[in-house]
């Protein structure tokens, strides 16, 4: 597939990073030619300097014969006009824009169409980074929690605490432990070492324990792993830009919140905003301002400024000063990886930014990728299509399918019916499969898996 990506920042240079592996033809556009050097030293890729929105420049990078643009430039209003510009001279197929105002995205339904501004499909950012930090917080303990299939199942990563009841033991002594709650540990990290999970794989102190199961059986299975926290009641959030403003306000009826902002203007705003949240005018770095806010009874402190450096410190202080849970959103993921026994949760914006993107950009029928461990692993959600001669996978046991090395099924749901996976589970068309890739390299193998073709007889 021909792609042109208008961006080298984060986000633009980690999906070129994910595609270039996948064996697409990329070109990335941007005005900084040093970015685009760096990218080019370590990717095969072309580049093309110059505005991602001008004619000339589009045409330079291929976009008479592109498949797809993905526009993710720092700005709106370039991402939205290079869908225009595409759209109307070069007829490109798919085009997909990150849009960050949520002042556009209020009228979303009303100004993206091909009768107005031809985006194909919107990536809010700062959306799916509120409800990703909105279901840590609705799932105490979870290092993540993500959705499959409209919400009607959820992987979750927990890690194993002495306490969990099935830490030392088995896997296969849940069942004995649940008998009616049925789940399938997809993967074991151990020091950042991938384990295939069997009946017998024992789990230890320290792993990093991915499992699937229904929505409603989640918290049951993260008791196994670790003692469960209580809910949590009390959020406070360092940072009143979008994250924090929108966090705020879809939480607030639920939890007590405190917000704090250093912008005295930006928080007149969020007062008249919010109708429950506390607006705190200050920073967070000040530990006179977080002690005299009794930040030792806070269950949840989120540092959620667009200042890496900031948001460290502020976490770091927030939990020796009594914080029992800090969530905090890091860009750079060198740093993530230097802070991770300080910070108990690292979010990283362009990671699940990136998740969202690959779902329109792989081939196949996919409803959803997300990037787990800074992006080392996936999950995926693929449907089934084809029948038993054209199909590897549909009219087959779950047994009989020859997944890649490194890759499990975790669930199969079908209709309104969830299916976790077990040996004796046939495929049937329009099933909804969720997999677990320990290594995110494995999706072409996957793609051609789930193919539908001719003489796929066994």
């Amino acid at each position: 597939m021909k792609i042109i990506i208008l961006g080298a920042g984060q986000v633009g240079g980690t999906l070129a990073e994910h595609l270039a592996i996948e064996q697409n033809d990329i070109t990335v556009v941007d005005t900084d030619g040093d970015k685009l050097r760096a990218l080019q030293d370590r990717l095969d890729i072309g580049t093309v300097t110059g505005e991602a929105s001008h004619p000339n420049t589009l045409l330079k990078a291929g976009a008479e014969d592109a498949d797809m643009l993905v526009a993710v430039t720092n700005s709106d209003e370039i991402n939205m006009m290079a869908c225009q510009v595409a759209h109307t001279l070069f007829h490109t197929p798919t085009k997909i824009s990150r849009v960050r105002s949520p002042q556009y995205l209020v009228y979303e339904q009303q100004l993206f169409n091909r009768d107005h501004i031809p985006v194909d499909v919107i990536i809010g950012p700062e959306q799916l980074v509120t409800k990703n930090i909105q279901q840590l917080i609705a799932n105490p303990g979870a290092l993540q929690v993500l959705d499959f299939a409209d919400g009607k199942v959820q992987l979750a990563a927990v890690r194993a605490y002495h306490d969990g009841p099935i830490v030392g033991q088995e896997l296969q002594a849940i069942r004995q432990h649940m008998p009616r709650v049925d789940t399938r540990v997809a993967a074991i990290f151990r020091q950042d070492r991938a384990i295939l999970p069997k009946g017998d794989t024992v789990v230890e102190v320290g792993d990093e324990v991915f499992f699937i199961a229904a929505r409603d059986n989640i918290r049951a299975v993260m008791a196994e792993m670790r003692k469960i926290d209580r809910p949590y009641k009390r959020v406070m959030i360092a940072g009143g830009g979008n994250i924090g403003a929108t966090l705020a306000a879809n939480i607030e009826r639920h939890y007590q919140v405190k917000i704090i902002e250093k912008s005295y203007d930006r928080c007149r705003v969020l007062a008249e905003r919010l109708k429950h949240a506390l607006v705190l005018n200050g920073s967070a770095t000040d530990p006179q301002l977080l002690a005299a806010e009794n930040i030792e009874n806070t269950d949840v402190f989120c540092a959620l400024t667009d200042n890496d450096e900031s948001n460290i410190m502020m976490s770091m202080l927030a939990k020796r000063q009594g914080a029992k849970k800090v969530i905090t959103l890091i860009a750079n993921t060198a740093y993530a990886d230097l802070v991770s026994d300080e910070i108990d949760i690292a979010i990283s914006p362009q990671q699940i930014t990136i998740g969202s993107l690959l779902t329109h950009v792989r081939r196949g029928d996919i409803s959803n990728v997300h990037s787990l461990r800074r992006g080392a692993a996936e999950a995926i959600e693929l449907t089934a299509h084809g029948d038993s001669r054209s199909s590897r996978v549909v009219g087959r046991r779950l047994d009989e399918i020859k997944l890649p090395e490194g890759v499990t099924i975790g669930a199969v749901v079908r209709g309104k019916d969830v299916l976790i996976a077990h040996s004796h589970i046939v495929i049937e068309t329009d099933d909804h499969v969720i997999l677990f890739l320990v290594d995110r390299n494995m999706i072409k193998d996957v793609e051609k898996l789930f193919a539908v073709g001719f003489g796929f007889f066994s």
